[in-house]
């Protein structure tokens, strides 16, 4: 997903060497590291100045920066130096990744660079000067694996440089009665995102100001191409169509002093009605183009979306971790066929907010059923309750996950790996029925046991292991997955 509001990585390498090991090692290793990223498509700035000392250290930070890096890899060639290697991380404008060499140069006296020690150093060292420097699981190769590495790193850069410099627009406060979208803001301030939070008036009175915007019409046949002739309410574009250029405007025009913008919108109950339909569409569409905007008010939520836009590259979405999989569907259409417990079951929804490129070709402009029984009367045809994209979602891989702070302030976070499965949902929304290897446990121990609320980002693909490096780079102490029978969780009852 290309998009102007997620991070472009550039990367460069610079080589560190300590002053009683040959320069030429590690430098003989970073051009292999740099042929071997060539060869693999990973694009990579060589800086040429090796550091072996601070004035090294200064040089080559000026000499990436002026290159336009905002991400490096700091590559242990040998034992390396220290403090000039670690300093990096202090003078860098950017997340820093250290790797280092292994042997296998063919001459073993002049030829080995003790990196492998080197590497325990470096890390005791960014411990003791409280700088933060990423390590991948074994960062220790050859510059094929070094150079694998360094392609894994760049959505993790991507995802960092992203939090870093993101604001979170909110429009009203929490909808009564859904506590659970509630969080301190003292975590996002802590990860250095900033937060906007405006009524509801404030959206309204920049919508009006929107009417007979010269922007419409174009917006309102790009809704319809996207769509299809049969698959939306005509009569509801225009109106659409001023909302969407209304949000699009208020993140260009409030972006202050960050580059990135995401939204948590209160969608009900007023809105419908003083707007005259319902967002989810409009907020599945800036979701396609990398701007997630979270129902209900749901910072961490949208703050869980932007993370997985960027350690993904691509589009998510946000759903209420909702219902169990009635037992006729999973006899019919799941056991026998897909080697999942009826446990490892159960449907995600939400009313119409998931991007239409990753919905089933049936996929419609509809109306908010809950919300028509509530806010229209009884009996009488949708009118603003309309404005959701419903349909079953497409079978894909998934990665169900979030970043929350708790009751006390504390930031934690889940991911767990599945698959959307090809079965029919027989039911309204935004909607799919997810599978989730123990699932069962996993929504016990983990979403009941340590209090999430109910709505869980989606990725559209496996990015487990991408989003726990993020995670463990911001500094999240508690990061939950869903544990194999194999290994119990802490409050299992080990004899049930």
């Amino acid at each position: 997903m290309k998009s102007s509001n997620i991070p472009e990585v550039k990367l460069g390498i610079i080589a560190v060497s300590r002053d009683c090991f040959p320069i030429v090692l590690s430098e003989k290793r970073r051009a292999a590291i740099s042929a071997a990223c060539a060869a693999k498509g990973t694009d990579l700035y060589e800086c040429k100045t090796t550091v072996e000392n601070e004035h090294d250290m200064q040089k080559a930070v000026a000499e990436v920066t002026a290159a336009g890096c905002n991400a490096l890899t700091v590559f242990l060639g040998n034992f390396g130096p220290e403090t000039p290697e670690t300093l990096i991380a202090k003078y860098f404008d950017g997340p820093c990744m250290f790797v280092a060499a292994a042997e296998g140069d063919g001459d073993m006296i002049n030829g080995r660079g003790d990196a492998y020690c080197g590497m325990l150093n470096c890390s005791y060292n960014l411990g003791m000067r409280h700088l933060k420097g990423y390590i991948p699981e074994y960062p220790v190769g050859t510059a094929e694996e070094i150079a694998d590495k360094i392609a894994e790193f760049v959505p993790i850069a991507r995802t960092i440089l992203g939090v870093r410099d993101l604001k979170i627009i909110t429009f009203g406060p929490r909808p009564q009665d859904f506590f659970a979208c509630n969080a301190p803001i003292k975590g996002l301030y802590e990860l250095g995102v900033e937060i906007e939070e405006n009524s509801e008036l404030d959206l309204l009175v920049s919508y009006k100001e929107h009417a007979g915007d010269p922007r419409i019409a174009d917006v309102c046949k790009d809704m319809a191409a996207e769509m299809g002739e049969g698959h939306y309410y005509p009569d509801l574009l225009t109106r659409m169509a001023q909302f969407e250029l209304t949000l699009l405007d208020w993140a260009e025009n409030h972006k202050g002093s960050k580059k990135y913008v995401a939204f948590a919108d209160k969608c009900w109950p007023a809105f419908p009605s003083q707007f005259g339909f319902e967002p989810c569409y409009v907020n599945s569409r800036l979701a396609s183009r990398g701007i997630p905007v979270a129902c209900e008010v749901d910072i961490y939520g949208a703050l869980s979306e932007y993370i997985g836009m960027c350690a993904s590259g691509d589009t998510v979405t946000l759903l209420d971790i909702n219902n169990s999989v009635p037992k006729y569907i999973y006899d019919e259409d799941i056991t026998g066929k897909f080697n999942y417990k009826l446990t490892d079951t159960f449907m995600g929804f939400h009313c119409g907010n998931t991007p239409s490129c990753k919905m089933c070709s049936d996929r419609a402009v509809k109306y908010q059923l809950i919300q028509h029984r509530l806010l229209e009367p009884a009996g009488s045809d949708p009118d603003f309750t309309r404005g959701t994209l419903e349909g079953d979602i497409a079978p894909s891989d998934i990665t169900f996950y979030r970043l929350q702070c708790d009751s006390e302030g504390q930031l934690r976070a889940y991911i767990a790996q599945g698959e959307i499965l090809p079965v029919a949902t027989r039911s309204f929304g935004g909607i799919a029925i997810f599978a989730i290897p123990e699932m069962g446990r996993f929504y016990r121990h983990v979403l009941i046991q340590k209090r999430y609320p109910h709505h869980g980002a989606v990725a559209f693909g496996h990015y487990g292991k991408t989003l726990f490096e993020v995670f463990k780079f911001l500094g999240i102490a508690d990061i939950a997955y869903n544990q194999p029978k194999s290994l119990p969780y802490p409050t299992e009852n080990p004899f049930a």
